[in-house]
């Protein structure tokens, strides 16, 4: 298990270092990442995908609202749904930022082949599966 988290860790550190100059924090440049390339989720949405809670998800879509990078919507159906969209401003950030981190990522995954990802992939579905 040690090293599942040292791995994780490790991941964790470089992704964040590149987008370190776009000012977003972690949980933020998360929730950027998933709203992009969408109309807009729904926070339950946004929580599923981004494993953020709710609380920490309030705090993080306030944050990125000040910032002028999301905008909040409720839905008419529904008053209790609140739905969580790119701005303009946050769309031209996740445009620029969002291809350039999955390069930089893909840096790391490009040296390992094709079998070592599928066997590592397939590992860690298996390891998910035990414990759910």
């Amino acid at each position: 298990m040690r090293e599942l988290v040292r791995a994780y860790q490790a991941f964790a550190s470089y992704d964040a270092d590149g987008y370190r100059d776009s000012e977003l924090t972690v949980p933020q440049a998360d929730v950027l990442f998933t709203l992009g390339n969408t109309d807009g989720l729904s926070f339950k949405e946004i929580g599923e995908k981004t494993l953020i809670t709710k609380g920490t998800l309030t705090g993080v879509i306030d944050r990125m609202e000040q910032k002028k990078l999301v905008k909040r919507r409720v839905c008419t159906e529904d008053r209790r749904i609140t739905y969580v969209a790119l701005t303009k401003q946050g769309e031209r950030l996740f445009e620029k930022v969002f291809p350039q981190q999955v390069d930089y990522i893909k840096q790391r995954f490009d040296r390992l082949s094709k079998s070592e990802l599928k066997d590592i992939g397939q590992a860690l579905t298996k390891l998910h599966e035990i414990f759910i």
